[in-house]
């Protein structure tokens, strides 16, 4: 099992932030070079416990469907995701949000294992592993900059 571990400090307050990372247009956005869409499940909106969403994206030429389920979320503090369908063996996605003096901290741990065995520990260390970092980089960052500008609202106040 492989794990990434992101932490991002972001100016603005730990409730904006973390409706931010469980926001399917800002991910959808985020990832909008890679045709990503959520087409089952949560599909709009604010992710919440015991949801799930189904995202399709255009990895390595090919539609890619990866089904994931909130199963723990405490609102302005975590959320953790983990995979019921999908390319790898196993996922999960534990997000948190912590306040501090002039901002946020986002932590980022994900725990992944992909379902070809050998051949899938070779890939990951060869390039599975830097193409998913840098998916999940282009999300926070997303997070990042529509939290730290006025785009926020835009997703947040409807």
């Amino acid at each position: 099992m492989q794990t990434l571990h992101f932490t991002t400090f972001i100016e603005q307050s730990a409730e904006v932030v973390f409706d931010l990372t469980r926001h399917v247009g800002l991910q959808r956005d985020a990832l909008s070079n890679y045709h990503q869409e959520a087409v089952a499940g949560t599909r709009f909106g604010l992710l919440n416990a015991g949801e799930t969403i189904t995202w399709r994206a255009r990895h390595f030429s090919r539609d890619r469907l990866l089904r994931l389920r909130v199963v723990e979320m405490i609102p302005s503090d975590r959320m953790i995701l983990e995979q019921a369908m999908g390319p790898f063996l196993s996922f999960r996605q534990e997000r948190y949000v912590k306040p501090c003096e002039n901002g946020t901290i986002l932590i980022d741990l994900v725990h992944y294992e992909w379902k070809q065995g050998r051949l899938g520990q070779i890939a990951d260390r060869l390039f599975l592993g830097r193409y998913l970092e840098r998916l999940l980089n282009m999300h926070i960052d997303a997070i990042r900059k529509a939290a730290e500008g006025g785009r926020w609202k835009t997703y947040l106040m409807k």
